[in-house]
């Protein structure tokens, strides 16, 4: 088991690693390196990185896991004549949040050099700009160019170029929280490294696969392609979810930051297995892990693609809440992560194959 430090360093690692849809090569690295004692690899050409446990036996029923490598971010759509870059958002982005955020920017050679969402002063902006704001094709991004020639000898930049958030993950003691990018899936992806990394210690009734599956953001497709290939007789999906409890009420909390993991019964891609489900809720009593139960109004996760694949799978979402997902900033708590691991390890201990048979 890793220490806390071995976890909080995992973690801003995980957040600050460059990897927006189709770009995910640095996050599929560290999970290659995290769990390459543990897991035998395979991985296809959208970068989906699926395993296997080396403890497998192969004749025991089949768990599932799985999370998304990709994080929200930008692309070069085009090089300006006055040294800027026009747009366009990979994943789902609200406009307001964009400019005058730093950015990095992937050059032809590979590295990531810093650059701005241009922000018009108001002394530009007419009424009407003032109260509405631009739009994502209104925006374009500064690398410090005056001219296209500057753009592409100096800066070496060029269309299709990945942009990525600029934002180094911090950790505070104080609150046992987590201010940094791409908690949707990051967050999710820690947890996934460790439930598979605390699973080697204990013995089991069933064998593990999974996946680090990309380009969720942008319509999962890398999950389309595992169904593809991996099957499970059960499946958990980790993931990182907008947290509510700063917008609603106290009634209407479904995914409160320190309130442990949220799991959903409904989103507007998947109606969760009912007696999973239950079996899920009483496992959380039986070894007091706190848990929140949602009914989602939108929202959709790898587990839509994943719960209709072969047979259909019974097929859980164990998240963690992040405020303000799909922005540059975004906080998770620490017991939040600890605790949906020790959720999906009981869930796991928990199955055998007549256990299985009742979903």
């Amino acid at each position: 088991m890793r220490s806390k430090h071995e976890n909080i360093e995992l973690i801003k690692k995980l957040s600050d690693a460059n990897g927006i849809s189709g770009f995910e090569d640095e996050v599929v690295e560290i999970c290659r390196e995290e769990l390459k004692d543990h897991c035998e690899f395979e991985e296809d050409t959208l970068r989906n990185l699926c395993f296997t446990s080396k403890n497998n036996t192969g004749d025991r029923p089949k768990v599932w896991l799985d999370a998304h490598t990709d994080e929200v971010g930008f692309i070069i759509q085009h090089l300006k004549n006055n040294g800027t870059m026009a747009f366009l958002p990979i994943g789902g982005w609200v406009p307001s949040t964009i400019p005058g955020s730093k950015v990095r920017i992937k050059d032809n050679s590979g590295t990531y050099i810093s650059g701005v969402v241009a922000s018009k002063p108001p002394h530009f902006m007419t009424a009407d700009e003032q109260k509405s704001g631009p739009s994502i094709s209104q925006m374009t991004i500064d690398v410090g160019a005056c001219s296209l020639k500057e753009l592409k000898e100096d800066f070496d930049l060029s269309i299709a170029a990945p942009v990525v958030p600029d934002v180094t993950c911090e950790y505070n003691e104080k609150s046992d929280m987590f201010l940094g990018k791409a908690f949707d899936c990051r967050i999710g992806v820690a947890a996934l490294i460790e439930t598979v990394n605390q699973l080697q210690h204990e013995k089991l009734d069933v064998d593990v696969v999974g996946s680090f599956t990309s380009q969720e953001e942008v319509g999962i497709r890398g999950a389309k392609v595992a169904a593809q290939s991996l099957h499970g007789d059960v499946a958990i999906v980790f993931e990182g979810a907008p947290a509510d409890d700063t917008f609603y009420g106290e009634e209407q909390i479904q995914s409160g930051v320190k309130r442990g993991p949220m799991i959903r019964h409904f989103d507007v891609t998947m109606i969760s297995n009912p007696r999973l489900m239950k079996h899920v809720v009483n496992v959380a009593k039986e070894f007091n892990i706190p848990l929140q139960e949602a009914v989602r109004t939108g929202g959709g996760t790898n587990g839509s693609v994943i719960h209709l694949a072969k047979n259909g799978i019974p097929t859980v979402v164990i998240s963690m809440p992040v405020r303000y997902v799909h922005s540059h900033h975004g906080y998770v708590a620490y017991d939040d992560y600890i605790q949906s691991v020790e959720l999906a390890k009981a869930i796991i201990k928990s199955l055998t194959k007549e256990v299985i048979s009742q979903f």
